[in-house]
Formats: C-alpha cells, sequence, structure tokens
C-alpha cells in the first residue's frame, strides 16, 4: 500500500494534469479521485477542497520564487543575462503550474497571490535595473520577464535547449533597445 505522502503526490500530479489540460474550473474532484482510481472520500481525507489542493500544487511555484529573490537580494544590479537565465529555469521548472493560473486567472484571487507576483516583478526589475529606473526602462524589463513567461507556457512542449536561448536573448534585446527619452542625451 502507498504510502500518504506518495497517495498526496499521485493525486497532485493526476490533478495537476487535468487543470492544465481542462482548466481548474472544469476539473472535478470527481474526475480527479476516477483518474486514480481512488474514492472521491480518500482524495478528501488528503485534500479537505480543491483550492486546498490547488494551493499544494502552487506553493512550490511561491516558495522557489521567494527563495530566488531572498537569494539576490542585496546584491548590485548587474549581469542581466544571468540573472534572466536563472529567473528562466525558475519559470521552465513551474510551466505546468504557470500554465494553470494562466488559463484561470481567478486563481491568483483565490491564493491572494495578485500582489505577491506584482511585487515579486518589482523585485526582479529592481535586480536587473537598479533601484530608480526610469519609467521606459522599467516597462521594458516588464516586457522582457513577462515574454519569458509566456515563452515558457506557450513553448513547454519544446526542448528547454530551443527556448531558454532564445527567450534571454530576446529578454535581453527588449532590455537594450531602450531608446532614451525625448530630449535626454544617449
Amino acid at each position: 500500500m502507498a504510502r500518504p505522502s506518495g497517495t498526496k503526490q499521485r493525486i497532485q500530479a493526476v490533478a495537476r494534469e487535468l487543470f492544465v489540460a481542462q482548466g481548474i474550473k472544469n476539473t472535478s474532484l470527481r474526475q480527479i479521485s476516477d483518474r486514480l482510481g481512488i474514492t472521491k472520500p480518500a482524495l478528501y481525507y488528503h485534500f479537505a477542497s480543491r483550492d486546498e489542493l490547488v494551493r499544494s500544487i502552487v506553493t512550490p511555484l511561491i516558495e522557489d520564487t521567494e527563495a530566488f529573490l531572498a537569494a539576490t537580494t542585496g546584491r548590485t544590479p548587474g549581469n542581466a543575462r544571468r540573472i534572466l537565465e536563472d529567473y528562466f529555469d525558475l519559470l521552465w521548472r513551474h510551466r505546468d503550474v504557470l500554465t494553470m493560473i494562466i488559463s484561470d486567472p481567478s486563481t491568483l484571487a483565490t491564493l491572494e497571490l495578485a500582489d505577491r507576483a506584482f511585487q515579486w516583478r518589482r523585485e526582479l526589475i529592481t535586480l536587473l535595473l537598479g533601484a530608480s529606473p526610469d519609467p521606459a526602462a522599467r516597462i521594458h524589463a516588464t516586457v522582457a520577464l513577462g515574454g519569458m513567461s509566456d515563452c515558457a507556457v506557450e513553448y513547454a512542449e519544446m526542448p528547454l535547449e530551443t527556448v531558454k536561448p532564445a527567450a534571454v536573448n530576446a529578454a535581453l534585446a527588449a532590455l537594450r533597445t531602450r531608446k532614451p527619452a525625448q530630449g535626454a542625451v544617449a
């Protein structure tokens, strides 16, 4: 008989697969239990609700992002390529969870992630550009980071070796193609 933690992991794996394929709202706990060959009460033994199950799947992304940012806190801005490569690796590891969130944005509200996600983006921009970048630079960094996230989701079935260099190079190009504000010295 499988240990409870093994059962929890199997439930999470099947739920993640179904959530990605058909969306969180369109996936019932009955579908998950049927796919696993367990009763719905057995599923409830491990997860009291669908929200709790979703939270358990999203939590590793949250923890990894916060650990990534904590490890970079206090660093002086710079080495954008390395920061973007490391960040892309994080996104790639969690691309299925990102797909779940993008396909059902209400997940952000349910898990109270929206404000956190914007804070993460601001911290990454500070890491890339320093504490007081001009508005145009912030916009370019937002495009760069958002584009990398989109690439991790949109091209999830392609090999990492294909997606990562193209996504990182495109993000770097977005950071570097910024034109000086009108009247500013280039």
